[in-house]
């Protein structure tokens, strides 16, 4: 693994750890996730560690995998290939951010689906984070497969496209997001739509924000927190619990414009993004640790 890289930091980057299949045992620190083996479509329930500066990987059963393929799968969900070196040197002249290089933090934990992420970030939107935990649950418990130790992979573009619009309503609790899910998987499964795209796009990132947007159910802030998932990090993706703590840590906890903030992160360009979300999440960290 690269020298710059943290398991906790990165692991505990963000909320998606909390959020099925994915499972953080905080006391032994390792995280568990509930893989679908692209070959064999067999599902096999795994959990990653450190262990004397090195990353170990547990298998639940003798189900037969490719090893190969999860191990990539891990390398990509805890962006071990990121590299972030340009990140660190357009911080470290900032004083209130030398943290971030010290705990070699700024790798945002992902899913290994661009579509796990999409549908997830839409689970995001408008609700409490209670409530995107209950849909998250909700899916993989009620439309993924399980693995032998009874634990769920999240589900497949096809088992979505399987249900109905009520279905979502009233067993999902998806609300006014249940057609969205409806349209967003039949496209997918039938392959008119191809989210995994976007992780090679050769888009530059404002054409990429729109072709994203094209998602119904996905706005200015959606699409900016997906991009971050992408290694593209202009995009602030303001919500209120942002906002809620810029305005405490740096406005003397007074309401401002979302163009003030933006002008404070500006001269950080294309990483800004990223800068904010470290910025905004050094007290979370401290009081983590």
């Amino acid at each position: 693994m690269p020298s710059s890289f943290s398991f906790m930091y990165t692991v505990q980057s963000h909320g998606w750890s909390d959020l099925l299949p994915f499972q953080l045992d905080e006391k032994s620190g390792k995280l568990s996730y509930v893989f679908t083996d692209k070959k064999s479509r067999q599902v096999v329930s795994a959990r990653i560690g450190e262990n004397a500066g090195r990353l170990s990987i547990e298998f639940s059963s003798d189900v037969e995998v490719d090893q190969d393929e999860l191990v990539k799968s891990f390398r990509h969900i805890l962006r071990l290939d990121d590299d972030l070196n340009d990140f660190y040197n357009v911080i470290g002249k900032d004083s209130g951010l030398g943290w971030v290089a010290k705990a070699n933090a700024g790798r945002l934990l992902r899913s290994p689906t661009v579509f796990e992420d999409l549908v997830k970030t839409l689970c995001t939107t408008n609700c409490s984070w209670a409530l995107t935990k209950k849909m998250t649950a909700n899916l993989v418990q009620k439309l993924g497969v399980p693995s032998a130790d009874r634990k769920s992979a999240f589900p497949t573009p096809q088992a979505l496209a399987g249900v109905s619009e009520v279905f979502f309503r009233e067993e999902i609790r998806a609300g006014y997001r249940s057609p969205y899910f409806v349209e967003l998987a039949e496209a997918v499964a039938s392959g008119k739509f191809d989210p995994e795209s976007w992780l090679h796009s050769e888009l530059p990132t404002v054409e990429l924000k729109k072709e994203i947007k094209k998602v119904k159910g996905i706005g200015d802030y959606a699409a900016e927190n997906l991009l971050k998932l992408l290694g593209r990090y202009e995009g602030l993706a303001l919500d209120s619990w942002l906002r809620a703590q810029y305005y405490k840590k740096h406005n003397a906890e007074k309401v401002c414009t979302d163009k003030k903030i933006e002008k404070h992160y500006k001269k950080f360009k294309s990483w800004k993004g990223l800068v904010m979300w470290c910025d905004m999440t050094e007290r979370w960290f401290a009081e983590k640790t």
